[in-house]
């Protein structure tokens, strides 16, 4: 059985923090991997880390296209919704049936 690394997480000003080093250091680096490679250590976070944050503020930014973060959130957020609205009907299927059953397990009376 392998064991899961537990992933900190990161306050929204620490990753904003990060984003703005990476963008006023990005200069002094011959490429973006470079300066996350480099960048990164200082922050105390992976470079992959520092990478998806950039990307992130990029596409919320509008500058890169795919979701912002607050469409992240809101798609997260009817996820949850549809999972939750999923188990009420396997529920109520399930009362139903079960209530089906009694109705026909009952004695029949004129």
């Amino acid at each position: 059985m392998t064991q899961r690394k537990h992933t900190p997480s990161y306050t929204t000003e620490f990753r904003a923090r990060g984003v703005r080093l990476f963008n006023e250091q990005r200069s002094e680096y011959r490429s973006e991997n470079a300066a996350y490679q480099a960048i990164a250590p200082k922050l105390g976070c992976a470079p992959d880390s520092l990478r998806g944050w950039c990307r992130q503020s990029d596409r919320d930014a509008g500058a890169h296209n795919g979701p912002t973060g607050e469409e992240k959130a809101r798609i997260k957020e009817l996820e949850r919704e549809v999972r939750e609205l999923r188990q009420a009907n396997e529920i109520l299927k399930k009362a139903s049936a079960y209530c089906a059953q009694a109705e026909l397990d009952r004695p029949f009376r004129k």
